[in-house]
C-alpha cells in the first residue's frame, strides 16, 4: 500500500540491515513485514485492546506504588512479558527487581486537642505540610485576613473561616483548577500569611461549602500519604530529585504523595470541618504533638530481554522503557474513586508487551531489553534505582526507548522528547526515531513540549531521565496530556487503540533500526541537563 515510500525510507535510515516492504494502516491492525521492521504485524489492535482492558481496568484499582494494587500489576506484567517470548533479566533468574520504597507519613497516633477536645488526624483534622512539631498556643479567631494587620498574633494559634474559593464544576474535574487542588492550595497562602504575622500555628475552618468538605476528605487521602524516596544509604544519588513528578499532576505542586500545593506552609496547619466553627470560636488552646514515622514498602522493576542473533553485539542492549504504576483508588470523583491510569502508564505498558512480541517473533543482532519501572508517580523511583543498580552496565546500554501517555489527543498528532537541544544526548538516536516517523507512523510532531522554555517541564517527568543523567542515548514518545490527566477518568474505553498501536510500531520500528544499525548511537559531547 505504501511500499514505496517504507523502501525509499529504509535506504536513507542509517544502519538499516532488512529489506522488503511495510504496511500500516491506524484503523486495523498491522499486516506484513516490513523494510523497516520485519515483524510489525506482531502489534496488533486486537492484542493491545486486551491488554488495556486488563491492566488499566478496575480490577487493578490504579496499580498504586507500595500498595498490593501495584504488586498484582507487576506480577500480571511478568506473565505477560513471559507468554510475549522474552527471558527474564532481573534479579536472581527472575523477571523481577525489586528494591525498597521508603514512605515517611504523619503517624495517626500524633496527639492533637482544641480547647481539651480530642481530634483524630485525618478524621477529623487535615494537616497540611509533613512538619513534624509540637504547639501549645492560645487560639484566637480573627473574621477574614485583614484583621492579621490589626491583631497582635504573635506565638498564638490563629483561627480564620475560610472564603468561599470558586472551583471546576465536578463534571470538568481536571488536575488544575478541582475542588482539592484549588482549596487546598488557598488554604496553604492564607496559612503563610499568618505564618508571616509570627503565629506558632495555623487553624482554617470550612465555611460549610459542599467543595470546601469535600476537599477535605480529598486532602486527607492525598495528604495522608507522605512523602516516598530511596533510602540514600542504598542508592547513590539517591536524594537527587527524579523529576518533580508525584503523580507528574502539575510540576511541583502535586509532589511526590504529599499533596497538592504545599508552598507556604511553614508552621503546624490544620483544616477542619464546618462543623468545628463554634468550637473554635469559643477559644480555649490548641495543644498538639505532631511526629512522624517511617515505612518501607517493597516496589519492583519487570525487566525481560529478547537475545540478539550476533554474539558479537551480544553486550549492546536497546532498552525499551515505562512505568506500571499509577495513583490507585483515592478519593471519588463524580462517583468514580479508581485513577486508573490507562493513558498513564498502561497505555505504554501493553505497547511494550507489544513490541517485546515483535522482536520475539524476529530477534535483531542486538538484545533487546525491557523495563517496566515501578513507583515512577513517586518520583521516578523505579528507574533511578535500576539506573543505580543496573542489571547490564551502563557501557553496554546503547540507546533507551522510554515512553509515557501514547494513547489520546488527536489520531494523527504526537511528540518526541530528547530530540533538540538542551535535552537531546544523541544524534543517531533521534535521527532514526524521526526518520521511522517520516516513513511510517507519519505523526504530526509537536516540538514545543520538548523546549526547556515549556511551563511543564515535561522532559523532566518521566524514566527516560535518570538514563540520560547517566550519559546514556536516550528519548521519550508521547501523546501528551490530555483533560482526564490524573483524574479517574483516564480509563480504557477512552484510549485511542488505533492511535495506541501507531504508537507502538513507532517504538518498536525505531528500536529495529537501532539494533540492526552497523554502529551505536553516538552520544552528544558535553551533554548536560540543567533546570
Amino acid at each position: 500500500m505504501r511500499a514505496h515510500v517504507v523502501i525509499l525510507a529504509a535506504i536513507v535510515v542509517a544502519g538499516c540491515t532488512s529489506s522488503g516492504a511495510t504496511t500500516s494502516n491506524s484503523s486495523a491492525p498491522s499486516t506484513g513485514g516490513g523494510a523497516i521492521a520485519p515483524a510489525l504485524d506482531a502489534i496488533t489492535q486486537a492484542d493491545l485492546r486486551r491488554d488495556m482492558f486488563a491492566m488499566g481496568g478496575d480490577a487493578m484499582r490504579g496499580r498504586e506504588a507500595g500498595t498490593l494494587d501495584e504488586m498484582r500489576a507487576t506480577g500480571w506484567v511478568a506473565e505477560r512479558a513471559r507468554e510475549a517470548g522474552l527471558s527474564p533479566a532481573g534479579d536472581d533468574g527472575t523477571f523481577f527487581q525489586w528494591w525498597p520504597m521508603r514512605r515517611t507519613r504523619l503517624s495517626v497516633s500524633s496527639q492533637l486537642s482544641i480547647g481539651g477536645g480530642p481530634l483524630a488526624l485525618w478524621k477529623d483534622v487535615v494537616l497540611l505540610g509533613n512538619q513534624t512539631a509540637t504547639v501549645d498556643a492560645p487560639i484566637v479567631f480573627l473574621a477574614d485576613s485583614a484583621a492579621i494587620a490589626t491583631t497582635d498574633v504573635k506565638g498564638k494559634a490563629v483561627a480564620m473561616e475560610l472564603p468561599a474559593i470558586a472551583t471546576q464544576p465536578l463534571d470538568q474535574f481536571t488536575i488544575r483548577g478541582n475542588f482539592q487542588a484549588t482549596i487546598s492550595q488557598r488554604a496553604r497562602q492564607r496559612a503563610g500569611a499568618i505564618a508571616q504575622a509570627g503565629a506558632a500555628a495555623v487553624i482554617l475552618v470550612s465555611n460549610g461549602d459542599a467543595n470546601e468538605e469535600l476537599a477535605f476528605d480529598a486532602t486527607a487521602a492525598v495528604s495522608s500519604r507522605g512523602s516516598y524516596g530511596i533510602d540514600s544509604t542504598l542508592t547513590p544519588g539517591a536524594t537527587q530529585a527524579g523529576a518533580g513528578r508525584g503523580g507528574r499532576g502539575g510540576n511541583a505542586a502535586q509532589n511526590a504523595g504529599g499533596g497538592r500545593g504545599r508552598g507556604g506552609v511553614t508552621v503546624p496547619t490544620l483544616m477542619l470541618r464546618h462543623n468545628m466553627l463554634d468550637r473554635v470560636k469559643s477559644g480555649g488552646r490548641l495543644t498538639a504533638n505532631i511526629f512522624s514515622e517511617t515505612f518501607y514498602y517493597p516496589s519492583g522493576n519487570v525487566i525481560g530481554v529478547i537475545k540478539g542473533t550476533d554474539p558479537r553485539l551480544a553486550n549492546e542492549y536497546v532498552l525499551f522503557s515505562g512505568h506500571q504504576d499509577h495513583d490507585g483508588a483515592r478519593y471519588p470523583v463524580n462517583g468514580d474513586s479508581i485513577w486508573n491510569g490507562a493513558d498513564d502508564n498502561a497505555s505504554v505498558s501493553v505497547a511494550l508487551l507489544a513490541a517485546a512480541r515483535a522482536f520475539a517473533k524476529h530477534p535483531a543482532p542486538r538484545p533487546v531489553l525491557f523495563i517496566w519501572h515501578g513507583a515512577e508517580e513517586r518520583g521516578l523511583l523505579g528507574s533511578r534505582w535500576y539506573v543505580a543498580h543496573p542489571t547490564v552496565p551502563h557501557s553496554q546500554i546503547i540507546a533507551v526507548l522510554n515512553a509515557d501517555m501514547i494513547g489520546r489527543n488527536n489520531p494523527d498528532s504526537a511528540a518526541l522528547l530528547g530530540a533538540q537541544p538542551p535535552h537531546k544526548n544523541s544524534n543517531a538516536l533521534v535521527d532514526a526515531a524521526l526518520r521511522v516517523n517520516d516513513a511510517l507512523t507519519k505523526f504530526k510532531l509537536d516540538t514545543i513540549w520538548d523546549r526547556p522554555t515549556h511551563s511543564e517541564g515535561w522532559y523532566f517527568r518521566s524514566d527516560h531521565l535518570p538514563y540520560a543523567r547517566a550519559g546514556i542515548p536516550a528519548i521519550e514518545f508521547s501523546t501528551l496530556l490530555h483533560p482526564d490527566y490524573h483524574t479517574p477518568r483516564d480509563e480504557p474505553a477512552r484510549i485511542d487503540i488505533p492511535k495506541l498501536t501507531k504508537m507502538a510500531e513507532w517504538m518498536y520500528a525505531t528500536g529495529w533500526v537501532i539494533a540492526t544499525a552497523k554502529e551505536r548511537p553516538d552520544v552528544i559531547p558535553g551533554f548536560r541537563l540543567e533546570r
